[in-house]
């Protein structure tokens, strides 16, 4: 059976790697967009992928896009730091996939694939990995962020005890080609090759290929349970790991100095306060700062267990995604460096989760 399958956040990193997974499995393709969305990320995808103009703020305009699909992958939240976006992140990330959840609902699909994040998660002690049962406390969480994706899962979970078959994936740090807007695992890779990382904190990453990120969602509601949630994640590396594996890959010498954890929290509030009377993106966000005190490491047994997810080769994607940066100019010194936004200081190791 062939299956009609929308995806929302599309034109993102894990979306577009959606996009591609589904069309590879011979799935019917409806994405959603924004009028002003960056489209980059569609463009090489071809015929059979229809394009449906909409907003996670207009109902009508979803109830429009999941109309005749079977599954629905929503996948996009609005990801940004900063207190001063706070209103926006909290209107996307709770009250637009409340918005989804109704329409998938009203449409009477056979699956919803939320994707929520690690962040809601408590970080283990040490760097103990942690598992999908570890959910943290609302007070726990710092910043608009992570609240609105821990919000927004409540609502995915409260419509899946209400009889929608929702399922819920937590993506690490996903790496490779296609990243269009860096994320800051990304923004850590370009940073790396343009010279600009002098120094790095002692933190970890869980990173995982984007294209095994697609994969388990795929298999996810194929597979998964109604109102479980999966880890998708691959390697614990701690960031002096990551960049060995870098400058491996690449010839370019990893910086050796370490910045001191204590330094990070006071940079972030005058980055913070800088950025409010700039009116722009923090470069260290307060939340990135809290972060990176400590190893983001995570447990993803559970998905391979139930899902027979099996990731491949983080140093793999590494080495895609340092050659897709390379090829497309966002490499200072090889091409024009394309401008984009990382939403995180990755010079001192900051890194999470993007759509």
């Amino acid at each position: 059976m062939t299956r009609r399958a929308l995806v929302t956040g599309a034109t993102g990193f894990i979306g577009a790697a959606v996009v591609r997974a589904l069309k590879a499995r011979g799935a019917r393709i409806r994405v959603l967009h924004r009028p002003a969305s960056d489209l980059r990320n569609l463009d090489d995808l071809g015929d059979g992928v229809e394009r449906v103009v909409g907003d996670l703020r207009n109902p009508e305009s979803l109830v429009r896009a999941t109309s005749g699909c079977d599954w629905v992958f929503h996948v996009a939240a609005r990801y940004r730091f900063g207190l001063r976006h706070a209103r926006e992140i909290y209107r996307d990330n709770v009250d637009g996939t409340r918005n989804v959840l109704d329409a998938a609902r009203a449409a009477g699909v056979e699956r919803v694939v939320y994707t929520s994040t690690v962040g809601v998660l408590s970080l283990g002690d040490n760097g103990t990995p942690v598992d999908e049962s570890r959910l943290a406390t609302f007070r726990e969480l710092a910043g608009p962020y992570k609240r609105s994706k821990w919000l927004a899962e409540k609502e995915a979970m409260r419509a899946a005890s209400e009889g929608l078959p929702v399922v819920i994936v937590c993506p690490t740090a996903p790496v490779g080609p296609n990243d269009v807007k860096p994320t800051p695992t990304g923004g850590l890779i370009v940073d790396f090759l343009s010279g600009r990382m002098p120094a790095y904190v002692d933190t970890g990453l869980n990173l995982v290929a984007v294209e095994d990120v697609a994969l388990g969602h795929i298999l996810a509601a194929e597979r998964g349970r109604v109102g479980e949630r999966y880890i998708l994640g691959h390697e614990n590396l701690r960031l002096r790991e990551i960049l060995a594996i870098l400058a491996r890959l690449t010839g370019i010498e990893a910086p050796r100095f370490r910045v001191p954890k204590r330094l990070l929290l006071p940079a972030a509030w005058i980055s913070e306060g800088f950025s409010s009377i700039l009116r722009r993106d923090p470069r260290l966000s307060i939340e990135n700062a809290r972060m990176s005190q400590h190893y983001m490491f995570f447990d993803s047994t559970k998905a391979r267990r139930e899902l027979t997810w099996e990731p491949g080769s983080v140093e793999a994607a590494l080495e895609r995604a340092v050659a897709w940066f390379r090829d497309n100019g966002y490499v200072r010194g090889e091409r024009t460096l394309v401008g984009t936004e990382t939403g995180a200081d990755t010079s001192v190791g900051a890194g999470a989760e993007k759509r």
